[in-house]
């Protein structure tokens, strides 16, 4: 048995799907959905709350009653300018599983407003949850179209610009018929099934019987999630190429930031579960995100320019030295490598909030260091293949015009990438 679910593990950790979260958009949104309609004389607002593991783990215990008073406090409604009350009718609460085994959160709320005496206009804004990220959207009539089928199946084109509907304005006119308030879904409906398959590194925290012989090979599986992950877009792998080719860098350079990489990303979830746990109600972890961004851009910018200054200094004051520039220095590997492991990934912290709800901490805390030091493995790796291909490089000739613009080349390409990191971080922070 032991040696079918090393089998196992194995075979999961080299299928290599992408390392995604349970909830399409993430595991730090929150998502809702508004319907305006009118049936017989009355208004009704159908709402639908979609919350993915993070903020479901953070809310604890809900209280679907209490909840829906909430929403309805928080969704302005106006007929004819004039402001009209949101009552709750009924609720329907559901927890679909998501990564790691943590639950995530449905809940769908029938409001009722007020009776319409003919035709008017009708102004609706939803002021809840405006601080999340997640999905937004509206639609008025009964049998208008949701572009997310109501938050059960995010449409993948828009994964990464989601809807942001927040408001909307109609003219509406009592409809013929009874006064017959909108229905709420039961049973697989209600549990939303519009859930990616578990990530690979998430899920090896929900495994059962944990035998040594599983725990060995769920964290060399972890360790391969955490390589994959380095593959992907961030953690500063042009940054720390380019930084290795413009400076005297050699493999044991390469290899101190791989070191610096996994402890700066393991410290880093370790500080956003922290905060995750016990400053919720005053911190929202996805909140945090931008300013690390920010931190890592200018951080990277720094870097940039001081090894700019350093490349022009070197041709003015020296120039017949080109090919002797400075080995670099431990402050800048340092912060080349924190660039490189400030910025948490999601996944990591969600098996971290798991470990704590099964009550496997220690194996959580080694399942995240193993994939931080996967990511650390694969970007040392670039680093290695960047060092050996400039070693390799100089030995052709090219008159050594090119070999001389290596390092200020370099320079510009590290403070191109902080700037552009920068860029991208202020308007999220703002």
């Amino acid at each position: 048995m032991k040696r079918l679910a090393f089998v196992a593990v194995a075979v999961a950790a080299l299928a290599w799907p992408a390392l995604a979260a349970a909830h399409p958009l993430g595991n730090f949104t929150i998502n809702r959905f508004s319907r305006v309609e009118v049936s017989g004389p009355r208004l009704y607002v159908r709402y639908v709350l979609d919350m993915a593991e993070i903020p479901t783990y953070q809310a604890g215990r809900i209280d679907r009653n209490a909840y829906a008073q909430r929403i309805a406090e928080n969704a302005r409604l106006a007929v004819d300018g004039r402001p009209a009350k949101l009552v709750p009718l009924r609720s329907a609460l559901a927890h679909p599983r998501g990564a790691a085994g943590l639950r995530t959160t449905r809940l769908e709320v029938i409001l009722a407003g007020p009776v319409l005496h003919g035709r008017v206009s009708v102004s609706y804004h939803d002021n809840n949850y405006t601080n999340r990220i997640g999905w937004s959207e509206i639609v008025v009539g009964k049998a208008t179209p949701s572009t997310s089928h109501e938050l059960r199946a995010y449409p993948k084109n828009l994964l990464q610009s989601p809807l942001d509907v927040t408001s909307t304005r109609a003219t509406l006119a009592p409809a013929k018929g009874r006064d017959v308030p909108p229905g709420l879904s039961s049973g697989a409906v209600l549990l939303a099934p519009d859930r990616v398959a578990d990530s690979g590194f998430a899920s090896l925290v929900g495994r059962s019987h944990l035998s040594a012989l599983v725990i060995l090979a769920s964290l060399a599986a972890a360790l391969f999630w955490g390589a994959a992950h380095a593959l992907s877009p961030g953690h500063g792998k042009t940054i720390i190429t380019a930084y290795l080719v413009g400076q005297r860098g050699t493999p044991l350079h390469a290899a101190l930031l791989g070191v610096i990489v996994t402890i700066t990303h393991t410290i880093g979830v370790f500080a956003l579960g922290g905060v995750t746990l016990a400053l919720s109600q005053l911190i929202v972890p996805d909140t945090l995100y931008p300013w690390l961004n920010l931190a890592s851009g200018l951080l990277v910018v720094g870097i940039g320019a001081a090894v700019l200054l350093a490349r022009v200094r070197q041709r003015r004051g020296h120039a017949h030295h080109h090919h002797h520039h400075e080995a670099p220095s431990l402050r800048s590997l340092l912060a080349v490598g924190v660039s490189g492991g400030l910025l948490p990934c999601p996944s990591a912290l969600v098996v971290l909030l798991a470990a704590i709800s099964l009550h496997r901490i220690a194996f959580g805390l080694l399942l995240i260091v193993a994939f931080s030091a996967g990511l650390a493995l694969t970007i040392t790796g670039i680093g290695l293949v960047a060092v050996l291909a400039k070693s390799a490089f100089r030995r052709v000739s090219f008159d050594g015009r090119l070999v001389r613009l290596l390092p200020a080349a370099s320079a510009l390409v590290i403070l191109g990438a902080g700037l552009a990191m920068t860029l991208r971080a202020v308007p999220k922070v703002s």
